[in-house]
Order: structure tokens, then sequence, then C-alpha cells
């Protein structure tokens, strides 16, 4: 294990690595600022097969903490008078059919109700497939270079029946995360990446964090990601490394380091991205899911302290992302791991992202999340 430390080394989160490690994950590069320093480790592999440790600050898809980077977006336009977190998305994104009841904040609290593209899984455990992801096995190794249109990822969503009337329910769906990528570029005539790169990217110096659009590439240096399914009674393991993020699109395909990441939720949580009464707004968390405006907010520690936060996985990567309010300290992470499509390490991720938060923040629960875009 390769701590770089500037104060004092860490034996709980030490231990913590690797246990994670112990769990199942391929490999884990954690990251914390807080008030007795900087401390950055890792341990696991950054490759099946070979000797090497996962590097301490690479490279990795975030999966759906791309959600906070979005939603933060369309919240500027929003201080902008541009965009209205009340108005009726159809206002804005015309020609889709959009239920007028959808506002822009339902959108980004998830309570619109629209079908999740990437496939629902309902409470008595049945599935109503989307497109090709990773919940298919071989079909999505198979077709992960694939490129689509998020016109053509809304279009599917929008033509399946919805899973409750807007604003009647709480339930996570990529599709709200497209919608809002559009909204933006519909409103501004600019692309969701190009404004991105200008309004928080190049703001924060965040140099090493992607928007890939299409391209399969992962800048150098990285762990890499894999995948596993069955076929005729055979398990194969496959390096998914290099896959096309269209198929996730706002829902999940940015690239980022720990390092960005702390950056950018600390920033943030200090109210240098947003003006302080959207702020308060984005960390308003819905009674059911603890989800707010792309943040979730959670209780943590035996003292009841705050945290804000979001997680994700792509395709055997995840990170993970903290902050508590003022940005004072931070948590981030980041995952690579044989991702399947019986989502088999989900208990694992739960247990590594748990295992994180105790020793960082003191204890408590957070809320759990699946390893999924």
């Amino acid at each position: 294990m390769s701590p770089i430390t500037q104060h004092e080394d860490r034996p709980e989160l030490r231990a913590a690595l690797q246990e994670i490690v112990d769990s199942g994950v391929t490999g884990v590069s954690l990251r914390v600022h807080d008030e007795r320093g900087q401390w950055v480790g890792s341990a696991g592999l950054r490759e099946l097969g070979a000797a090497g440790e996962p590097p301490v600050d690479g490279h990795v898809r975030i999966g759906s903490n791309t959600k906070t980077f979005t939603a933060t977006l369309v919240l500027q336009l929003v201080a902008d008078g541009r965009v209205g977190l009340d108005t009726p998305a159809a206002d804005y994104l015309p020609g889709y059919g959009l239920d007028r009841r959808i506002t822009v904040r339902m959108l980004l609290q998830h309570t619109s109700g629209v079908f999740n593209f990437t496939g629902e899984v309902y409470d008595d455990g049945t599935i109503v497939p989307g497109i090709t992801s990773t919940i298919a096995g071989k079909e999505w190794v198979d077709n992960r270079f694939r490129s689509y249109p998020p016109e053509e990822l809304v279009r599917l969503a929008l033509s399946k029946p919805a899973r409750f009337e807007p604003g009647a329910g709480w339930s996570y769906s990529n599709t709200n995360y497209v919608l809002a990528r559009l909204l933006t570029e519909k409103v501004t005539g600019r692309s969701c990446a190009e404004q991105t790169r200008e309004r928080i990217l190049g703001p924060l110096g965040l140099s090493g964090t992607v928007l890939p659009g299409t391209s399969p590439e992962l800048p150098a240096p990285y762990a890499h990601a894999y995948y596993r399914y069955e076929d005729g009674g055979r398990q194969t393991t496959v390096d998914v490394t290099r896959q096309d993020p269209s198929w996730i699109s706002a829902g999940g395909d940015m690239i980022s380091t720990t390092l960005d990441l702390h950056t950018f939720v600390s920033a943030l949580a200090r109210g240098e991205l947003l003006p302080a009464p959207l702020l308060a707004q984005m960390c308003v968390p819905h009674p059911e899911s603890g989800f707010g405006l792309g943040l979730r907010v959670q209780e943590v520690g035996p003292d009841g302290g705050t945290v804000l936060f979001h997680n994700g996985g792509q395709g055997g990567h995840a990170a993970l992302m903290y902050s508590t309010p003022g940005g004072g300290r931070t948590l981030t992470a980041a995952l690579n791991y044989v991702d399947d499509a019986a989502m088999s390490l989900a208990g694992a991720f739960q247990q590594a992202q748990q295992r994180l938060v105790d020793a960082v923040f003191g204890g408590g629960r957070t809320e759990q999340a699946r390893p999924t875009g």
C-alpha cells in the first residue's frame, strides 16, 4: 500500500483500503482532506494478472458523479435567469412530448417519473430493459463501442410508460440528466461539454477531468476496469477500460481524478460555484431518498454531522465524492472492479462506501448505492 502523507500516517485509512480489497474489489485509491491534512493512498491491483497498485491520482470513469456537474451547470443557468427551476421542462425542450407537469427541478431531483433508459428495476424484481447497458451481460460487452446520440436515449425512454405521475414519487433515472443536458444545450446553443469546461472545469483548474463524448479512450494513468459474463456455461472476464461512454451520456459519462473531484466538491460546498440561495436548494434532501438537486444529503457520525455526496459506477470503474458543508473535510475515492449483469459486487461496493465514511467522518450510516451508472 502506497500512502502519500502531509502531516501524519492514518492507519485507520490503510485498514479501510485493505478491507475493501479483501471484499473483492480489484483496486481502490483514496484521497482525504481534513483538519489533519491530506492523505492519499491505494491498495489492490491496477491490472489483473500484473503487479502494481492503482495510481493514487489516476483517471477513472466517475459514473453518476457526472450528475453533480450537470446539476451545477443547470443551476448556474438558473442563477443567470435563463432557466426556471419550477418551469415546465417542455418549455425548453419542445418536440419531445414531455408531460408539462415535469419541471426542471423534478429532473434534477429524480421526481419526474420518466423511464430510466438503462432499464427499470421494480420493487418486485421485475426488470424492464432499455438500451443495451451493463445489465445485459455479453450483449453489452459486444456493443460497448456503439455510439448513442442523447436524443435517441431520451426518445427511447419517453416511448415507455412513466414509473409514476410527475412529482408523485422518487426514482433514480438517468433519463432525467440526459434531458438536463439537452436543456442546457437548447437554452444556450452550445454543447453541455463546452459549457462545463468554460464554467466549471476551467475556473477550478480541473485539468484531469474529461467530457469524453463518444471517445472510448481513458487518459493515462489509470487502473483497468473489467466485466464478467457467462456464455454457454462458461464465464469470461473482459477488460472494458476502453468503451464508448455515450450509452450513459450525462447520466455518467465523465472521467476525472480523486484530486479533481476533491477540488470540485469542496468548491461547490464552499459556495464558489453557485449563489448561496441556489446552493441551499441543491442541498434540500427529498424525504424518501436524501437526494437534493444533483447531490445527496445525509446525516452521519455520532454528533449528527451532515455530508454532501454523490457516487457512481460505470462498467468496472466507480468513484465516491463526499464533503462536509463548507468543504472543510472531503473524501474522494476511485475503485476498479469486475462488473457483471447481476451486479454481484454491489454489496462489496456498499460496504466499501460505508467503511470509508466511518473512517473519515466518524461513523453513522449514509445512503448506499449500487455500482451502476
